[in-house]
């Protein structure tokens, strides 16, 4: 079974966010867009990447009252130390869910049980706390905060324009898609 349009599993974990301690739930997230997306591990190569490219971009998902929660199962406090020791993870000022019990990447499919770690996995969330969008990669390939934040503004979009559809590589401010019978074939 998909885990798109299902909602989110009740959890409750620890974050390191803005140099604080935070309790983050399912209730946290509902009422706004949220993405959480899960890494393997602090401390590691390809992960530092992509946090700093979600810590690039992260005004622009704020401008788009989108939440960011980055997932790996260490704890809060590795979150903690990696944060005080990289300059690159320095940047980070969304919140740094810790997840030893891997709960969360249990929930979000996402755990490699044998290794315990999370694959690569971003998903997007409604503010109703449903799934609309997730990718998952494996640990190798390294994602793209830009493309994300394009997919949740698509996702944004089509929420409120009800008979819209956003067109591969649809960008903010372009055309969309009204499927009717009269488009069959002429696209």
């Amino acid at each position: 079974m998909s885990l798109i349009n299902t909602t989110i599993k009740p959890f409750k974990a620890t974050a390191y966010h803005n140099g604080d301690f935070i309790e983050v739930s399912e209730a946290t997230l509902k009422g706004k867009w949220s993405v959480i997306v899960f890494y393997p591990a602090d401390f590691t190569f390809v992960c530092p990447t992509e946090l700093e490219d979600l810590a690039d971009n992260y005004a622009e998902f704020q401008k788009a009252g989108v939440e960011v929660y980055t997932v790996s199962t260490d704890t809060h406090f590795t979150h903690k130390a990696w944060h005080d020791s990289s300059s690159v993870v320095r940047k980070v000022q969304y919140p740094m869910i810790g997840d030893p019990t891997r709960q969360l990447a249990r929930n979000f499919d996402v755990l490699i049980e044998e290794e315990g770690l999370a694959l690569r996995g971003s998903f997007i969330i409604n503010p109703e706390g449903q799934i609309k969008a997730f990718e998952v990669q494996d640990l190798s390939i390294g994602r793209n905060a830009a493309e994300l934040l394009r997919k949740v503004k698509a996702a944004q979009y089509v929420s409120t324009h009800s008979g819209e559809v956003c067109p591969a590589r649809w960008t903010e401010g372009a055309s969309t898609l009204k499927p009717s019978i009269d488009l069959v074939g002429k696209i």
